[in-house]
């Protein structure tokens, strides 16, 4: 990816609010509703001394309240039954999102028209997801978020990745990419991943574990990590990202709405997210048709840290991310990338 381009940022919009029905004695009483938000997402490398693989990442969506959703009902259910397994008390909240992604992938060099086999290939990935968020306690006082997101989408040319990169490239009169030609071919494609994170800590600083899972024709691993923060009036479960799992629809912290134009919440934040991977399509190619690929590495994991502030109804989170290794190929290893996280919040 070229140092002068950056993709223009398109939001995620995830809306949610919903409403718990908890026992009390023989009757049962509504929840106080949470809170609604805009967010924004972009992921790109421009600020970052790396100029390759994951180019660029987009997400741009919207929320429903869950209480809206056919089969809020059995879904609860279900997500109680797990909750009992887990040691987790029953479902408190329930909100669901739809959203529209895309993700691009290229090689090192961009400017070669010629098949690369020795590289990453090309690649981009559009999709629609759906995603259910739940909020509950574990472990008698621990707050905790499951989050279950379900994307289905497109790999190929029908990703728009070409077409996407190249009139932003036309728009800022920087040179085009040139190997899209040798993208992986059309397949759909789907990822089924779940996310489950937990709040340990005090007043000022918090540790939030995380594990996980993803399975589907687009990735396939097990995950594990943490993050620690330190700041003031912290609330939610941390910075949201675009990942599987990580299209946090992070209402839970209007529980504290924020009056004025100073930050009202603020902290820094440094985590750590490993994975064991069975398959990546960007890397292994497509599941039914030849395509290229390289030799995946089997275990991968992003270092990450940042900042993030709440000013009157907006949020405002910037991180920077090192992934490791992700793949090898018989003339080199593709090395380390770095890549920066924007996410603006507007609450309401």
């Amino acid at each position: 990816m070229k140092r002068h381009r950056f993709l223009p940022l398109i939001a995620c919009v995830c809306v949610a609010a919903a409403q718990a029905s908890e026992p009390q004695g023989e009757t049962a009483a509504r929840a106080k509703p949470l809170g609604a938000e805009i967010q924004v997402f972009v992921e790109n490398d421009k600020w970052s001394s790396t100029d390759r693989y994951y180019t660029n990442g987009l997400k741009i969506g919207f929320g429903v309240a869950a209480r809206n959703i056919p089969g809020e009902g059995p879904a609860r259910d279900a997500l109680d039954a797990f909750g009992d397994a887990i040691n987790c008390d029953r479902v408190r909240s329930l909100n669901g999102g739809l959203f529209l992604g895309q993700n691009m992938y290229t090689p090192r060099d961009t400017d070669v028209t010629t098949a690369q086999p020795f590289d990453r290939p090309w690649a981009a990935w559009l999709y629609v997801g759906a995603v259910l968020q739940v909020f509950r306690t574990c472990g008698g006082n621990r707050s905790a978020l499951d989050t279950v997101e379900l994307d289905i989408g497109v790999v190929g040319p029908a990703a728009l990745g070409e077409e996407t990169q190249n009139v932003w490239h036309r728009i800022i009169n920087v040179p085009e990419a040139k190997g899209w030609e040798n993208q992986l071919p059309n397949e759909a494609a789907f990822l089924l991943s779940y996310l489950h994170k937990e709040r340990i800590g005090g007043k000022y600083f918090e540790v939030i574990p995380h594990v996980g899972a993803a399975v589907g024709t687009v990735m396939t691993f097990v995950r594990t990590g943490a993050l620690i923060r330190a700041g003031h009036n912290m609330t939610g479960f941390g910075p949201d990202r675009i990942e599987p799992g990580g299209a946090m629809l992070q209402n839970y912290r209007t529980s504290k709405r924020c009056e004025t134009w100073w930050p009202c919440e603020a902290y820094v934040y440094a985590g750590i997210d490993a994975r064991a991977v069975a398959y990546n399509i960007f890397l292994d190619g497509t599941v039914f048709r030849d395509s290229p690929s390289v030799d995946r590495k089997h275990l991968v994991y992003d270092l990450s840290f940042g900042a993030s502030a709440r000013l009157g109804f907006v949020r405002v989170t910037v991180g920077r991310v090192t992934r490791s290794e992700e793949f090898t190929s018989r003339l080199r290893g593709g090395g380390r990338q770095t890549f920066h996280s924007v996410n603006l919040g507007f609450e309401f």
